[in-house]
Protein backbone atom coordinates (compact mmCIF):
# COMPACT_ATOMS: atom_id res chain seq x y z
CA UNK A 1 0.00 0.00 0.00
CA UNK A 2 2.68 2.35 0.77
CA UNK A 3 4.07 1.49 -2.24
CA UNK A 4 1.16 2.36 -4.38
CA UNK A 5 0.78 5.75 -2.65
CA UNK A 6 4.59 6.87 -3.11
CA UNK A 7 3.93 6.12 -7.21
CA UNK A 8 0.62 8.46 -7.38
CA UNK A 9 2.60 10.99 -5.53
CA UNK A 10 5.83 10.64 -8.19
CA UNK A 11 3.03 10.56 -11.12
CA UNK A 12 1.59 14.17 -9.56
CA UNK A 13 4.69 15.47 -8.84
CA UNK A 14 5.77 14.89 -12.83
CA UNK A 15 2.44 15.90 -13.89
CA UNK A 16 3.06 19.04 -12.10
CA UNK A 17 6.30 19.55 -13.63
CA UNK A 18 4.87 18.94 -17.32
CA UNK A 19 2.41 21.48 -17.17
CA UNK A 20 4.79 24.34 -15.15
CA UNK A 21 7.07 22.68 -18.35
CA UNK A 22 4.31 23.98 -21.08
CA UNK A 23 3.39 27.09 -19.71
CA UNK A 24 6.91 28.02 -19.87
CA UNK A 25 6.82 27.35 -23.83
CA UNK A 26 4.90 28.55 -26.73
CA UNK A 27 2.38 26.81 -28.30
CA UNK A 28 1.53 27.66 -31.88
CA UNK A 29 -1.29 30.46 -31.95
CA UNK A 30 -2.73 28.37 -35.26
CA UNK A 31 -2.79 24.99 -36.67
CA UNK A 32 -3.35 23.77 -40.44
CA UNK A 33 -6.50 22.17 -41.01
CA UNK A 34 -7.18 21.12 -44.60
CA UNK A 35 -3.89 22.93 -46.16
CA UNK A 36 -5.02 26.27 -44.29
CA UNK A 37 -3.84 27.80 -40.96
CA UNK A 38 -6.91 28.28 -38.48
CA UNK A 39 -7.11 29.09 -34.90
CA UNK A 40 -8.23 27.34 -31.59
CA UNK A 41 -11.67 27.09 -32.17
CA UNK A 42 -11.08 25.87 -36.32
CA UNK A 43 -11.75 29.28 -37.70
CA UNK A 44 -9.98 30.10 -40.69
CA UNK A 45 -7.44 32.58 -40.78
CA UNK A 46 -6.10 35.10 -43.36
CA UNK A 47 -3.94 37.50 -44.80
CA UNK A 48 -3.92 40.64 -46.21
CA UNK A 49 -1.65 41.94 -49.76
CA UNK A 50 -1.93 45.45 -48.08
CA UNK A 51 0.01 44.18 -45.39
CA UNK A 52 4.02 45.19 -45.06
CA UNK A 53 5.97 42.44 -43.47
CA UNK A 54 5.28 42.14 -39.95
CA UNK A 55 3.13 45.47 -39.71
CA UNK A 56 -0.58 45.70 -40.40
CA UNK A 57 -2.26 47.93 -42.48
CA UNK A 58 -5.68 46.82 -41.34
CA UNK A 59 -7.26 49.35 -38.69
CA UNK A 60 -10.27 51.11 -37.84
CA UNK A 61 -13.31 49.48 -39.64
CA UNK A 62 -10.92 47.15 -41.50
CA UNK A 63 -10.35 45.59 -38.59
CA UNK A 64 -14.04 45.25 -37.28
CA UNK A 65 -14.38 43.03 -40.69
CA UNK A 66 -11.25 41.51 -40.30
CA UNK A 67 -10.38 40.98 -36.64
CA UNK A 68 -6.57 40.30 -35.77
CA UNK A 69 -5.76 37.38 -34.29
CA UNK A 70 -4.59 38.87 -30.75
CA UNK A 71 -1.97 37.87 -29.12
CA UNK A 72 -1.44 38.25 -25.33
CA UNK A 73 1.55 40.32 -23.66
CA UNK A 74 4.13 37.55 -22.88
CA UNK A 75 3.35 34.89 -25.05
CA UNK A 76 6.30 33.77 -27.04
CA UNK A 77 6.47 33.21 -30.92
CA UNK A 78 6.77 29.43 -31.91
CA UNK A 79 9.14 28.93 -35.11
CA UNK A 80 7.45 30.68 -38.09
CA UNK A 81 5.35 33.03 -36.01
CA UNK A 82 6.03 36.43 -34.43
CA UNK A 83 3.91 38.86 -32.63
CA UNK A 84 3.71 42.40 -34.47
CA UNK A 85 2.75 45.16 -32.05
CA UNK A 86 -0.31 47.27 -33.83
CA UNK A 87 -1.54 50.77 -34.40
CA UNK A 88 -2.38 51.75 -30.72
CA UNK A 89 -0.62 49.16 -29.02
CA UNK A 90 -2.34 45.89 -29.14
CA UNK A 91 -0.13 42.44 -29.68
CA UNK A 92 -1.33 40.54 -33.01
CA UNK A 93 0.29 36.63 -34.04
CA UNK A 94 2.03 36.86 -37.67
CA UNK A 95 2.95 33.84 -39.40
CA UNK A 96 5.70 33.98 -41.95
CA UNK A 97 5.86 37.96 -41.03
CA UNK A 98 2.56 38.72 -42.27
CA UNK A 99 -0.09 39.87 -39.74
CA UNK A 100 -3.15 37.44 -39.25
CA UNK A 101 -6.58 38.04 -39.56
CA UNK A 102 -10.29 36.51 -39.17
CA UNK A 103 -13.27 36.87 -41.79
CA UNK A 104 -16.53 38.51 -39.74
CA UNK A 105 -18.57 36.61 -42.64
CA UNK A 106 -17.05 33.57 -41.51
CA UNK A 107 -19.66 32.16 -38.75
CA UNK A 108 -18.72 28.90 -38.45
CA UNK A 109 -15.19 26.91 -38.19
CA UNK A 110 -14.19 25.40 -42.06
CA UNK A 111 -15.89 28.64 -43.71
CA UNK A 112 -13.38 30.30 -46.14
CA UNK A 113 -15.53 33.19 -47.05
CA UNK A 114 -12.98 35.97 -46.88
CA UNK A 115 -10.35 33.93 -49.48
CA UNK A 116 -10.18 36.26 -52.62
CA UNK A 117 -12.40 39.38 -50.87
CA UNK A 118 -11.17 42.36 -52.70
CA UNK A 119 -8.73 40.77 -54.53
CA UNK A 120 -6.26 41.49 -51.79
CA UNK A 121 -7.19 38.65 -48.96
CA UNK A 122 -6.31 35.46 -48.62
CA UNK A 123 -6.13 32.05 -46.61
CA UNK A 124 -3.31 31.85 -44.92
CA UNK A 125 -1.36 29.03 -45.85
CA UNK A 126 1.42 27.00 -44.07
Amino acid sequence: MTFKFVSVLAVAATLGACEAYADGHASAPAQVQNGILVDAKGMSLYTFDNDAAGVSNCNGGCAASWPPLMAKAGAEAPEGYSIITRKGGDLQWAYQDQPLYLWIQDRKAGQTTGDGVGGVWHLARP
